[in-house]
């Protein structure tokens, strides 16, 4: 009779101490039920790959570095960024088609813009006399690995712009279009030609990048990028690894304390390339595994690419499934980047106003 009470008592306990905590808003790290029981940039998910059982809140928003300052040049921070940035799970094509194709984000270009994401990785396709957001093979796009219009996800992008004034969004293109213009079309269509930043304006051998709050007061808040080296003399779309180097994309790339560089990419440590590019996301996306991959391997992958790199912090840190992780995740590995960056903090919480430490 006494065990029974005395059990019936600890479930009690355990019950109120959760409505207490419900009650008020829970912290990183705490056990929660629901999404709107953790605090603001926080949600509540288990995961399951860190053997943890139970849901806790866990960060899907870094500290937006603009808070802290943004008087430095653009090469001076660092973009939580997402792989495969429209390859949404449980989407279905705008074809009508069910979609074979491999997923890596959990929620829309929309609400990632509003989870502090500003960098964004798109596969584009000539499809259907368009081009198309697909995550293909062999360079074509078919119904089952067509996901929508590349105009809709920059849709997205340009509503977000014309209503944040101070934001600054990149977009980096894994480009298989051949129509000639395609993208000029197509972000012209979507109203973004007026928010591009030249191409002639972007440093070409390793000299700092113009100062975040030029940009933001010249109105030239959106940079692309595109893996097609032809596009910057035919479109003025800046060629990628001519201004930025980039490590090891899949497997090949979560490989613990070394940070090689992906073959299209000049080496880490080439600074003449002012900008670096990070990724910590496997070959085969894996929704379950994903929060152990983007909790204490990626902060130990983003400090091997910093040695790599020539003691230069990643300016993008590239995963799938940005929102999952068994703590701080992505947005604590930005943070951490831009505190050193910003104010040689190792973290961005650490950092005043004035660039200095806490």
């Amino acid at each position: 009779m006494f065990q029974r009470l005395f059990f019936l008592l600890i479930v009690f306990l355990f019950q109120a101490s959760c409505i207490f905590e419900i009650s008020s808003a829970l912290k990183e790290g705490k056990t929660c039920i629901l999404n709107k029981s953790c605090d603001a940039g926080l949600h509540c998910e288990t995961c399951l790959a860190n053997n943890n059982l139970r849901p806790r809140c866990s960060r899907i928003q870094p500290i937006n570095p603009i808070s802290k300052v943004k008087g430095l040049p653009f090469n001076k921070y660092s973009w939580l960024t997402t792989h495969n940035s429209f390859a949404r799970l449980g989407e279905v094509s705008k074809t009508g088609s069910v979609i074979l194709a491999p997923t890596n984000q959990q929620d829309s270009i929309t609400s990632q813009l509003a989870n502090g994401v500003r960098g964004f990785m798109l596969d584009m396709y000539d499809f259907q006399n368009d081009v198309w957001l697909c995550h293909s093979f062999d360079g074509t796009c078919f119904n089952f690995t067509a996901f929508q219009p590349a105009v809709n996800v920059l849709r997205e992008i340009q509503l977000f712009l014309e209503n944040n004034r101070d934001e600054v969004v990149t977009i980096i293109i894994e480009d298989y279009v051949k129509s000639p213009k395609g993208l000029t079309r197509v972000f012209d269509t979507a109203g973004l030609r007026m928010f591009m930043f030249p191409v002639t304006r972007m440093p070409k051998n390793g000299e700092d990048w113009p100062k975040l709050d030029d940009m933001i007061r010249q109105n030239q808040r959106l940079l692309v990028f595109t893996s097609d080296r032809s596009k910057e003399a035919t479109e003025g779309i800046a060629y990628q690894w001519k201004y930025m180097v980039e490590n090891q994309y899949g497997n090949g790339g979560l490989k613990a304390g070394v940070c090689p560089n992906r073959p299209q990419s000049a080496p880490m440590s080439d600074k003449s390339k002012s900008l670096v590019l990070a990724n910590h996301f496997p070959d085969a996306p894996d929704f379950v595994v994903a929060c152990k991959q983007n909790s204490a391997p990626l902060l130990e992958s983003i400090k091997a690419c910093y040695q790599a790199a020539g003691q230069r912090w990643a300016n993008f840190i590239a995963v799938d499934f940005y929102k999952r992780s068994d703590g701080g995740g992505a947005p604590q590995a930005v943070d951490v980047a831009n505190g050193n960056l910003i104010c040689g903090c190792d973290n961005l919480a650490a950092c005043k106003a004035n660039g200095q430490c806490e």
